[in-house]
């Protein structure tokens, strides 16, 4: 059953942080005039990651080429690549000093390559000047387009995120434009180019899933060698957009937390306000570094 327009339960309640770091933050992003996925997607955890100098840079634009019934970033008419972005956002993530960076995207399938290239722009320009930040980049599907994964993946980003977003059953309803399994190909082809690279991906719940359901994703992802999973609360971000179904109890996350972790994910984030980026850094801090340990050993993961 819906919950309509029923308050926000306690434990999703969160006051937006306000000082001086979020200013810093949002005025980095105008300067460059740069697009943010906290901001276009209202995310809200906008205020905290804001305050700790962190954000997850939106490329190739504010519009997208899909019509997802849960996403907040506009659709319509894509626009016109903007040159210069990879080399402002490579700037911002200087002057930010970000240790863990993550790239995303607008779906483009005006584009031939769905923007492939621009990542690898993106990634190069970010390595030239701060080579040290791990990069994570979180993709659209491409279309399973192989050519545009593989000029992605020669670009060496550290983490390959890709989201299912939800149930299988509930891809009609909630993201028509896309397919399950087609996202599902797009992590394992990642996954068989090669091995020094961690995979991940993200579920909403909420929508009307059964727990037995986000089990059954949790087993096909790792049937993909999916390493990084997250977990969190679908929040309705405007009334034109699908309603919650449910607003899952912590205790739950919890259990999914527990589900995910003996199925084998190399680290699982799964609480009410997780979202794909939140935190990201807490994962390359932990892993990141015996990550690099391992390969100048010469041991893959």
């Amino acid at each position: 059953m819906s919950t309509g327009s029923k308050r926000l339960p306690e434990w999703l309640r969160k006051k937006i942080s306000v000082n001086q770091n979020v200013k810093e933050t949002k005025k980095i992003l105008k300067q460059y005039g740069l697009n943010s996925v906290c901001q276009s997607a209202k995310c809200p955890n906008r205020g905290e990651c804001f305050s700790n100098k962190t954000a997850t840079f939106m490329i190739m634009g504010n519009i997208c080429t899909r019509d997802c019934r849960f996403c907040a970033v506009p659709t319509g008419d894509a626009e016109p690549l903007q040159e210069e972005e990879p080399v402002n956002i490579a700037h911002a993530v200087e002057e930010l000093g970000l240790k863990h960076v993550v790239i995303t995207s607008v779906t483009r399938d005006d584009l031939e390559d769905g923007g492939a290239e621009h990542f690898v722009k993106t990634i190069n320009e970010i390595r030239k000047i701060n080579p040290e930040t791990i990069i994570e980049v979180l993709t659209p599907d491409f279309e399973n387009d192989r050519n545009a994964i593989e000029r992605v993946i020669e670009a060496k980003p550290d983490i390959f995120n890709h989201n299912v977003e939800t149930i299988p059953e509930l891809y009609k309803k909630v993201r028509p434009q896309a397919k399950y399994k087609r996202s599902l190909s797009v992590l394992k082809y990642v996954d068989e180019l090669v091995e020094k690279i961690f995979t991940k991906s993200g579920i909403m719940v909420g929508l009307g899933e059964t727990v037995e359901q986000v089990t059954d994703v949790m087993k096909d992802l790792r049937e993909v060698n999916c390493d990084i999973l997250t977990i969190g609360q679908y929040l309705q971000p405007g009334k034109e957009y699908l309603p919650v179904d449910e607003y899952i109890k912590p205790e739950q996350f919890e259990k999914y937390q527990e589900i995910a972790e003996n199925l084998g994910f190399t680290y699982v984030a799964s609480g009410p306000f997780v979202r794909s980026s939140f935190h990201a850094k807490e994962f390359s801090q932990i892993y990141m570094k015996e990550k690099y340990e391992a390969d100048s050993k010469g041991v893959n993961r």
